[in-house]
């Protein structure tokens, strides 16, 4: 497995080959060409055999892999709150990578926080399967989530919103999370995330904590609150200028003089500090 996933960028396949590593297994290149199938998993060849190893979907449906009798059972009990990594070879099921991803400390709290700032509805799209989707979500909070989703099912969904009439935010880190991201009114990626979904999102978060979505919610409403406040005040002070001119209470001069004054206030007011009272 470890041979087969050092080939892919993605956080599952570096927890196998670290898991390798840290176990002191050798994983010689014993394979064919490596092919990679986006948001499925990868197949090669061992020893004239085809060798997939990915989700559930891949693995079963698309392939068509059998579990043998005699591990049935230890099949069926297999946890329910770890994502899994199903790995075939010709054919048979050869075995089953249990990898847990253990939430963030902070991720309850935030999806709180995002409610109370006034989100309407936080969504989790994953590509895990139904039981753990369903595990996470009821630990996390969210109001919804969708289980064993593609990167055209993440881009459809946000699309779909878009035309009820919903902004939407997408928040991702991996490869499958890009067209989402892409599309979504606006798109962020953490630091730590894949090299494409920090660049097609339009913000990147430089420190590897939801928390600073929040932050960054609170961030947006100052500086909207901001922009609002000095057009008001632009429009006003300079519509009683206009207003003071034209009745001949105030020379020209005077009136240059209070105008460019203002547009110098306004502007040294723009360049302070952003607080959430702004």
């Amino acid at each position: 497995a470890a041979c087969l996933e050092e080939h892919f960028p993605h956080s599952m396949a570096n927890a196998v080959v670290r898991e390798a590593e840290r176990r002191g297994l050798t994983h010689d290149e014993m394979h064919a060409e490596v092919e990679y199938l986006v948001a499925h998993g990868i197949a090669s060849t061992i020893d004239g055999q085809r060798a997939v190893i990915g989700s559930f979907h891949f693995v079963f449906e698309d392939e068509g892999i059998r579990v043998p009798e005699e591990d049935r059972e230890a099949f069926d009990a297999l946890p329910e709150d770890v994502s899994l990594l199903y790995m075939a070879i010709g054919g048979t099921l050869a075995g089953v990578i249990a990898v847990a991803d253990p939430l963030r400390e902070e991720a309850a709290d935030v999806v709180k926080a995002l409610h109370e700032a006034g989100f309407s509805k936080v969504v989790m799209l994953t590509g895990d399967s139904e039981r753990t989707a369903r595990t996470i979500a009821e630990q996390v909070g969210v109001d919804d989530f969708r289980a064993e989703v593609l990167p055209e099912d993440k881009c459809a969904f946000v699309t779909r919103l878009q035309e009820e009439g919903h902004t939407v935010l997408m928040v991702g880190d991996g490869i499958n999370d890009s067209p989402a991201l892409s599309a979504a009114d606006a798109g962020i990626a953490v630091s730590e995330g894949a090299d494409i979904a920090r660049q097609i999102a339009d913000i990147t978060i430089r420190e590897d904590d939801l928390r600073r979505l929040i932050d960054l919610r609170r961030l947006a409403c100052a500086l909207t609150g901001r922009v609002s406040s000095n057009y008001r005040f632009i429009l006003s002070f300079n519509g009683a200028l206009i207003a003071l001119g034209a009745f001949g209470v105030l020379s020209p001069s005077v009136l240059a003089l209070l105008h460019n004054g203002s547009t110098i206030a306004v502007s040294l007011r723009s360049m302070t500090r952003l607080t959430a009272a702004d």
